[in-house]
């Protein structure tokens, strides 16, 4: 017997009833966006995994609240932007911040290693306006699209394309090599 996969809604429906699976397979689906946004907005991989855990804790408690009228990864990041926001108010953790006039550019040749840029891209993305970094990251990392980042932001639009691309403007100026190098560019999506 083939099944079919379950959407979001039924899986978030299943996970309310108490189905752990259901809510296991969010997690899987999930996870790397949540984590990747938490690491943006802190710097530092261990307040990032402690974030991680804190928001689907929170989506565990909370999982009946959602109605499917915006998609789970819209839901998703505005949990994940608060528990960012409760934990930055609380003391608990302070975002790293980065001068970019210090960040140390890759020799060109370590554009070809994966791993490297990388490095070079969560360190750069460090050096945006949070603000900026939470658009990059709401149209990046969650695949909202701008009218529905617009939303979980409650921003306009109009903010949402200038806050893209003014963080894409800058993470280019960082990672791409002023001087004849490879011009590696930025990964698909950025």
């Amino acid at each position: 017997m083939v099944t079919r996969p379950m959407s979001d809604l039924e899986l978030a429906e299943a996970a309310a009833r108490g189905d752990e699976t259901a809510f296991a397979a969010i997690v899987r689906a999930h996870a790397d966006a949540v984590y990747g946004h938490a690491l943006r907005f802190f710097g530092q991989p261990q307040t990032a995994e402690d974030a991680t855990q804190e928001v689907f804790i929170k989506v565990f408690r909370t999982i009946g609240t959602f109605d499917g009228r915006a998609r789970l990864g819209t839901w998703l990041y505005r949990v994940t932007r608060n528990v960012c926001l409760d934990m930055l108010r609380a003391g608990r953790r302070v975002p790293q911040p980065v001068d970019p006039v210090t960040l140390e550019p890759l020799p060109a040749a370590d554009f070809s290693d994966d791993v490297a840029f990388s490095s070079a891209l969560e360190q750069a993305m460090t050096a945006l306006a949070p603000e900026d970094r939470d658009a990059l990251g709401a149209v990046t990392l969650f695949g909202l699209s701008y009218q529905e980042a617009s939303s979980a932001l409650g921003i306009p639009v109009g903010t949402v394309k200038s806050r893209v691309f003014r963080a894409r403007r800058i993470l280019a100026s960082l990672l791409i090599p002023a001087e004849g190098g490879a011009d590696r560019g930025l990964p698909q999506g950025m």
